[in-house]
């Protein structure tokens, strides 16, 4: 089944409008930027942070499909889309690569219809639906009808985890997903974190989190490298997403600019 359609709220800030904000995009609201602008306020290399991140997605979808041999992605939080999506560097290297993107804000899904075109060799596909609710993106006609879950899939988690809030709570649904992908598929997934700022700053984040200024539920190494559990990591491990095998045109952030942890791990 698929999450019914909802309307546009222009007055809550909504992640995926907020991070298009930091990325340097249009497609935002006022309450998104001011949103944007409390955190960056706060911790003001958040948009180093959103470029690493970015980064870093470019390169394990390339790895991906250039080294892998992955042609079938399953992009769950799309956000708005910008320069070098999932699918355009999936299908620079693999033009017959099929992709599904999932978002649970439908302004996401208004564009991604309007701007997310696909090669004429593959195939991308929308689905309006919630990270929360793995079983209804799962059986969703329209995952089923582009992608083969018989063979290998890339699940792309890419700084949507960590909206997600509780602790434990968003490694069951990592299991989950995988649970119904093949041996040989994939999991990248990057995760904010507050391991490499100050005490002051977690003290200070961790509050903002409780009255409700920040949806950001920040997650140590320890637990976000749990959420690779049963796979085989991938050289170089769970790092900073500026330091995922970075190419010599990538930024050189210093970790506590990042404040990502990211991996990729195959399913045996």
């Amino acid at each position: 089944m698929m999450v019914a359609m909802t309307a546009i709220d222009s007055t809550v800030p909504h992640p995926a409008r907020r991070y298009n904000y930091w990325l340097g995009g249009k497609d935002n609201f006022a309450a998104d930027r001011a949103s944007g602008d409390e955190l960056e306020a706060a911790f003001p290399n958040v948009r180093k942070g959103a470029l690493a991140n970015r980064a870093m997605l470019r390169r394990a979808t390339r790895f991906l499909a250039a080294e892998a041999g992955i042609r079938q992605f399953l992009d769950i939080g799309t956000g708005l889309p910008t320069a070098d999506n999932t699918h355009e560097v999936a299908q620079s290297v693999a033009p017959e690569s099929r992709i599904v993107y999932v978002d649970n804000d439908p302004l996401v899904m208004v564009h991604a219809r309007a701007l997310l075109t696909t090669s004429p060799q593959g195939r991308t596909s929308y689905i309006e639906a919630d990270l929360r609710d793995p079983d209804a993106i799962l059986a969703d006609r329209t995952l089923r009808d582009t992608l083969d879950l018989s063979q290998p899939v890339a699940l792309m988690l890419i700084a949507v985890l960590h909206f997600v809030h509780g602790h434990g709570a968003a490694k069951p649904i990592v299991q989950r997903l995988l649970a119904d992908l093949p041996a040989g598929s994939f999991l990248v997934a990057t995760h904010a974190t507050s391991d490499f700022g100050t005490p002051e700053q977690a003290a200070l984040y961790q509050q903002m989190v409780e009255q409700g200024r920040s949806d950001v539920w920040t997650r140590p190494r320890d637990e976000v490298a749990e959420l690779f559990e049963g796979l085989e990591l991938i050289d170089p491990g769970v790092v900073p997403a500026s330091k995922w095998r970075p190419g010599p045109g990538d930024p050189a952030f210093a970790d506590n600019e990042v404040n990502v942890w990211s991996g990729v791990g195959r399913k045996p």
